[in-house]
């Protein structure tokens, strides 16, 4: 069945994973916001003032053990608790990249956001040297996605919350100097809001999954430019107690002709019935894995898995 395979041991809130191979190791290492779901108050305080929360595998992501927060985020005139949201991490040859949602304090009270997208490069996925803020649409912009698509460029696709929670992307020839390109999926009132967008090449297509609260939106292309939509995956609840709920921003790890999705779910908050998460068993999340496949030139989603076994020589396109 669908169970968790893995739930922070701190704060029991592990939201918006990303999973990547440490390489010359057997060891997969996953980076997610680290939620304080235990913070109470009726607030945003338990899912701003969050650190990155490590966590590593050795036996291919079916068990994984708490390795701290990641340490050297904040900006040097920022004292005190900051914000750090959704990693995305990546390796280009011998440097790993990550580009994290970065928000100076703890937005209480709640004013007009300032979120923005830095890049930070390490050796070694544990030292992390910070290189900069990338260019954005709005003063909320959050979630990186990045690829290398078929022109040769890398793309960065983010979420713009200041744009009804529409996708919009960046390009860049060396992963560092990164230029606007524009709209890539409208938000509302156009098209459903949405965050957490995720793009993978499997089975002789691009495809870009973003979460829209209600399931996984699938979009799929021939190029990474142009995207047509297909429908929700995991919209419905898994076999596991813990999995009744839709899954939400995830990672996706291409394993040759098939692909990992790492997923978060809340266990036990009925969306529909409250509209704002307010008890500790509300907040709780954990991390799920799916397994992805491409049937009939659809992307096809199986939920009720018992794990995956990752293999570094079968990772594809970040």
């Amino acid at each position: 069945m669908s169970r968790p395979v893995y739930a922070d041991p701190v704060h029991d809130g592990a939201a918006d994973p990303v999973v990547v191979h440490r390489a010359g190791t057997d060891e997969w290492w996953m980076f997610y916001t680290n939620r304080r779901a235990d913070l109470g108050g009726e607030g945003f305080g338990w899912i701003h003032g969050s650190a990155i929360g490590v966590a590593v595998s050795a036996d291919g992501g079916r068990n994984w053990v708490y390795r701290g927060t990641v340490a050297g985020l904040d900006a040097p005139e920022d004292a005190g608790l900051n914000t750090h949201w959704a990693p995305e991490v990546i390796r280009a040859g011998d440097t790993y990249h990550m580009y994290l949602t970065y928000m100076t304090g703890t937005g209480e009270p709640l004013g007009e956001p300032d979120r923005r997208i830095v890049h930070f490069t390490s050796p070694d996925l544990v030292a992390w040297t910070r290189q900069g803020v990338l260019p954005r649409t709005s003063r909320n912009v959050i979630d990186a996605a990045v690829a290398r698509t078929p022109d040769g460029l890398h793309r960065l696709w983010y979420k713009d919350e200041g744009d009804g929670s529409s996708t919009w992307s960046l390009t860049s020839p060396d992963l560092h100097a990164w230029t606007l390109e524009g709209k890539v999926i409208p938000g509302s009132p156009d098209a459903p809001p949405h965050e957490g967008p995720n793009v993978f090449f499997l089975s002789g297509y691009w495809w870009l999954i973003v979460d829209e609260w209600r399931g996984q939106a699938v979009y799929r292309s021939d190029d990474a430019l142009g995207w047509h939509r297909q429908g929700l995956i995991l919209a419905e609840p898994g076999a596991h107690p813990d999995d009744q709920r839709f899954a939400r921003h995830g990672d996706v790890v291409t394993q040759g002709d098939w692909a990992a999705l790492f997923y978060f779910t809340h266990l036990h908050w009925a969306e529909t019935l409250t509209p704002v998460p307010l008890t500790f068993e509300e907040r709780r999340t954990v991390i799920h894995v799916a397994r992805l496949h491409v049937e009939d030139g659809r992307l096809e989603a199986t939920r009720d898995i018992d794990g995956v076994t990752l293999d570094p020589a079968l990772a594809g396109i970040a």
